[in-house]
């Protein structure tokens, strides 16, 4: 990975988060409501039974102090009790029979029991903060996380400016030319951690931000072993690397937008909020169940504005930073999915074509290297001349590892050795590629 920061930078922007949100050490720092923890620690022991000090701040992410806290005012509300200690070490805590009723009451009105939430008022300053548009991407950067990749240097250059811009781009051209490979690749310009929270609180509403199956978790030592210490930054944040998001065809609308789950009572952060401060890469464009219309149009006053528009049910909104980079990708011509109008508030249009005869062959080397096969010049000019050239094939970047597979898997069926033979070329050709001579 190459990174554009360096150690200076990534300490002053953790001593900025630090500031922004350290540990807690009362309730009133958390930024939510005595009542609304009391709810999720009673949550907690409904859902486990009994609990002791080390347990409780495991499951919501808080320091002994704010832990001690609520279970103060909530033995005082009559809610819960200690029921004696661990091997003579520690207190355990758990439900009366009044804090049983008022878990149940407590989960008829939201089914979230996980760590406590970020509140949404700071969560819009930790955006802003761990933006990705930093700008400054250089010339070096791009050849440094590119330069084993056989793209033009025009290329290279409109991908740079483009991200450095922050403004949303479009990348287009025929299938097999690299979009989804290269923009994929994109996020290894931003190699800076950054700190998402386990969930956000919108009022009473708790929504799932940090998605295992989509964040990429780091290994943070001062996060570890912080039972009763009050410093360090806030245990509901998790040091994860910049997201990248990448959905396809089967994209919906519904999630572009919070989710609520009628049956276990959760919401679910939409796909562009999991993606804040990373990024959005929308693939196969116009193969969605929606218009490319449809599509496009939800994305106008996030690209404008650099905010988004959350509808939590019940005619309630929510304004978060739009903070990420959005990328469309399709082998459609951008013409036929927009007019020319909204195609200007993209910004920019990147076009990835076919390549030119030297291009295709440094590809082939590589692959040849990557396979650990002999690179024969002769079979690569027969391969050009007598295959593409006799059907007048264009030259796409993905062919040549796909043709050398082939035929590596013909070679290994046959039971061969040794450098591959145009004939294994010939019937790697002939299974790659359509074969229309039937209609004949």
């Amino acid at each position: 990975m190459y990174a554009i920061t360096n150690s200076r930078e990534v300490s002053q922007e953790r001593e900025m988060v630090q500031q922004l949100a350290p540990q807690p050490r009362t309730i009133l720092e958390t930024g939510l409501a005595d009542n609304f923890l009391g709810d999720l620690l009673c949550k907690h022991l409904y859902d486990a039974g009994v609990l002791d000090m080390a347990q409780l701040v495991a499951r919501l992410a808080l320091t002994g102090a704010v832990l001690e806290e609520i279970l103060m005012f909530l033995r005082k509300d009559r809610r819960v009790e200690i029921f004696g200690q661990t091997g003579g070490k520690a207190l355990r805590f758990g439900l009366t029979e009044r804090g049983r009723g008022a878990a149940r009451d407590a989960l008829e009105r939201s089914g979230y029991i996980g760590p406590a939430p970020f509140p949404v008022s700071a969560y819009r300053t930790l955006i802003k903060l761990q933006t990705i548009h930093h700008g400054r991407i250089s010339a070096h950067d791009m050849h440094g996380s590119f330069g084993d990749m056989v793209l033009p240097q025009s290329l290279l250059e409109q991908l740079g400016v483009a991200l450095n811009s922050g403004r949303a781009m479009m990348i287009y051209g025929p299938a097999g030319t690299g979009k989804t490979y290269v923009s994929s690749r994109l996020i290894r310009l931003f190699a800076e951690p950054i700190w998402i929270p386990h969930a956000i609180a919108i009022n009473e509403a708790v929504i799932e931000v940090f998605d295992p199956q989509l964040h990429r978790r780091l290994d943070d030592d001062e996060q570890q072993n912080m039972l009763l210490l009050n410093e360090g930054i806030d245990r509901r944040l998790l040091r994860c690397e910049r997201p990248i998001i990448i959905t396809g065809g089967e994209l919906t609308m519904e999630q572009l937008d919070v989710r609520y789950d009628p049956f276990t009572r959760h919401y679910q952060a939409p796909l562009q909020l999991k993606a804040s401060n990373g990024l959005f890469i929308i693939d196969d464009l116009g193969r969605q169940r929606m218009t490319p219309a449809e599509l496009l149009n939800r994305w106008i006053v996030p690209m404008e504005e650099r905010r988004d528009f959350l509808n939590l049910g019940g005619g309630r909104h929510c304004e978060l930073p739009f903070d990420l980079i959005l990328v469309f990708s399709t082998n459609i011509n951008p013409l036929e999915l927009a007019d020319e109008a909204f195609l200007r508030r993209i910004g920019y249009k990147l076009q990835f074509g076919y390549l030119k005869p030297d291009e295709y062959e440094r590809i082939w080397i590589q692959e040849t290297q990557r396979l650990g096969i002999a690179y024969d010049p002769q079979l690569l000019r027969y391969v050009l001349q007598e295959l593409y050239g006799a059907e007048n094939m264009p030259l796409v970047p993905c062919h040549p590892r796909d043709l050398l597979n082939m035929a590596l898997d013909h070679q290994r069926y046959a039971g061969a050795t040794g450098a591959l033979s145009r004939q294994e070329l010939d019937w790697a050709w002939h299974n790659y590629f359509v074969q229309l001579d039937f209609l004949g």
